[in-house]
């Protein structure tokens, strides 16, 4: 009990230190930076690709260590006939490693392209990329979650902001969440009512 205690202050300071200096994510009406990258098939997906299709709804999250990403993916998942329906495709990013992506899929049944963040290119380019600060390292290596092991040495102790963006057909961003607190995620009728 009392680690939990001391994981939760560790955690809430660390939120409130990111909240301040940490990053704060596009805007708006921004043009969605390009970007390609492999998904769990080994297929390359482009962003620029993928909007000449329709929308894109795109889920930054954090690995398949945690349960509000398990949770969030999962409501996707039960949720893509209806993103579908309005034209729409679903990209989540993470820093985790292939295998580590193998069972974020064996977790939430998630059928939608997952892409590896190699060096961590497209979390930088969407301003959602942190680095986790030490006491935080420590206190989740106390629950058997090594960053480094979760996301490859080149990836090491980073993490995005778990954010979502719908992205329509011109590239521009129309929804933006983004919340420095993991616990809080955007709901798929937010996402539905914005595509």
């Amino acid at each position: 009990m009392k680690k939990s205690i001391l994981l939760v202050a560790i955690l809430l300071q660390s939120w409130v230190l990111l909240a301040q200096t940490g990053p704060k994510g596009l805007n708006l009406n921004d043009k969605a930076p390009d970007f390609t990258a492999k998904d769990q098939n080994g297929k390359n997906i482009s962003l620029k690709n993928e909007l000449k299709n329709g929308s894109v709804v795109l889920v930054f999250y954090r690995g398949q260590w945690c349960p509000f990403c398990n949770r969030q993916l999962k409501q996707l998942e039960d949720s893509l006939g209806q993103i579908k329906a309005k034209g729409a495709r679903v990209l989540t990013i993470t820093p985790e490693k292939e295998d580590n992506i193998t069972k974020t899929i064996t977790k939430t049944k998630a059928s939608f392209s997952i892409l590896h963040d190699e060096g961590l290119r497209i979390m930088k380019s969407y301003d959602v990329a942190f680095k986790v600060d030490d006491k935080t390292i420590e206190a989740y290596k106390k629950y058997g979650i090594d960053f480094s092991d979760a996301n490859g040495v080149s990836n090491g102790a980073n993490l995005p902001v778990p954010a979502v963006y719908v992205i329509n057909k011109e590239g521009k961003i129309v929804y933006k969440y983004f919340d420095a607190d993991y616990r809080k995620r955007s709901s798929v009728k937010d996402i539905l009512d914005h595509l």
